[in-house]
């Protein structure tokens, strides 16, 4: 049997259904008791207000089924017997509902030893009562007169037989759709469960896939657009000096900030088209851009031209990488070179390293300079390279040196994995000690 709806509830536990249920067989249960004393199907019958009675207290209960399912089938199996034993004249109606009281206690009963013992010892206790009742009836000689006693498999041995067969099958029934009925129910709210907790991971997947591809978004707008307008901030700044004492040099300037702004654009364009995509991810992204380690050296040199000496070295022998570590490789170097024209002050130096090895591939990045600057800073910067080195399974080190200038450090696998860095994202106090707005 299904269970309702919520909606199809009414007061403390009860259900509608059950309440139709309850007066059908009532009136079902009065109308077979006229009709059979209409028809005078049996000689001894009860008295009208006792059988009124015995007819409202074997069907009313149904109604709490659900709510107190062992009082109920308790209270119908003795009405059931009160009945026969006062020769109430129904066994139609009162049959269906001691079924149904049986049936309910299997299903509602939420402690299930207790339900298992309940219904058992109701079928024992009726096959005790149906086996004294065929005894009374055996040895009665005016009982049961039309059928005939004699011979090995008599017809009154027949009938004594259809009588046990036809209530095996009846209690039988009752119990195991009852047993069967609560382990459906078990298993359609443990259903309802998962459903409602697929849903709410469906939900929070999509929240964190939003959010990680926001932090992507601007993860890569921030890479793009900090070294570039850096560096025309740079030029402009030199070409406002020049401009009236040196035009040529002021010019070169302006050209290097009229570069510096087209491959912004076309860098913007490339991460646009990408972000475009309906199936877009991280590593989509990378593949789709056209930067990686091969750009370090063009890196270098616009370092150079902004007004910040720079020197590469690369030692090992190059190996194959995945799009994403190439160009994880690339932004972690060009952010800190951005941080270091930055903070390294006009004094300020940077070299770059890439190293090969077996396993792994090293860039380091530092620069020298003034005295990191004090001020409280965001670190968007070193979150993004944080980011860019774990999304990769690599580790990073961020410190300032004690001789001035700032280490940037990061080892990534050659092949990438189930990987987890145990390096922290930098503490506001790395990010206030190096002087890092970004």
């Amino acid at each position: 049997m299904l269970d309702v709806a919520p909606a199809e509830r009414v007061a403390a536990g009860i259900n509608r259904w059950d309440v139709v249920l309850a007066v059908g067989l009532f009136a079902g249960t009065l109308l077979s008791t006229v009709l059979t004393r209409i028809a005078g199907l049996v000689d001894e019958v009860a008295d009208p207000v006792i059988t009124l009675l015995w007819a409202t207290a074997i069907t009313v209960p149904l109604i709490f089924r659900r709510r107190q399912p062992l009082l109920v089938a308790i209270i119908i199996s003795v009405v059931f017997i009160v009945g026969a034993t006062l020769h109430v004249p129904e066994v139609t109606f009162s049959n269906i509902a001691l079924f149904i009281a049986i049936y309910s206690l299997g299903v509602w009963e939420s402690r299930r030893r207790v339900a298992t013992m309940a219904r058992t010892t109701i079928i024992v206790v009726m096959f005790v009562w149906l086996s004294i009742a065929l005894f009374q009836i055996t040895t009665d000689p005016d009982a049961l007169s039309g059928l005939s006693r004699a011979g090995a498999f008599s017809p009154l041995l027949a009938y004594l037989l259809i009588q046990f067969v036809t209530n095996v099958l009846y209690f039988g029934a009752a119990y195991y759709f009852g047993e069967r009925a609560h382990v459906s129910r078990l298993e359609r709210t443990a259903l309802r469960q998962r459903s409602v907790e697929l849903v709410r991971e469906r939900e929070l997947i999509a929240a964190q896939a939003v959010t990680i591809e926001r932090l992507r978004i601007a993860r890569e707008l921030h890479d793009v657009v900090a070294h570039h307008v850096s560096i025309m901030g740079v030029q402009a700044a030199a070409a406002r000096t020049l401009i009236s004492r040196d035009p040529d040099a002021a010019s070169e300037s302006l050209k290097a900030v009229e570069t510096g702004s087209r491959q912004a654009i076309d860098e913007m364009h490339r991460l646009l088209v990408a972000l475009r995509e309906p199936d877009a991810r991280e590593t989509d992204s990378a593949a789709a851009s056209t930067l990686g380690v091969h750009n370090l050296h063009e890196l270098v040199a616009e370092s150079q031209a902004a007004g910040l000496p720079t020197r590469f070295e690369e030692i090992g022998d190059r190996r194959a990488i995945t799009a994403s570590t190439s160009i994880a490789l690339y932004r972690i170097a060009q952010e800190a070179l951005t941080n270091a024209r930055k903070h390294a002050g006009p004094t300020g130096t940077a070299d770059v390293r890439l190293r090969w090895s077996h396993e792994s591939v090293e860039i380091e990045i530092g620069n020298s300079g003034r005295a990191p600057n004090k001020r409280p800073t965001t670190g968007l910067g070193l979150i993004g390279m944080n980011e860019r080195v774990n999304a990769v399974g690599g580790a990073l080190e961020l410190r300032a040196r004690s001789r001035g200038g700032y280490l940037v450090r990061a080892e990534l696998p050659l092949r990438t994995g189930n990987f987890s860095s145990t390096d922290p994202f930098p503490t506001s106090s790395q990010r206030e000690s190096a002087g890092f707005p970004s």
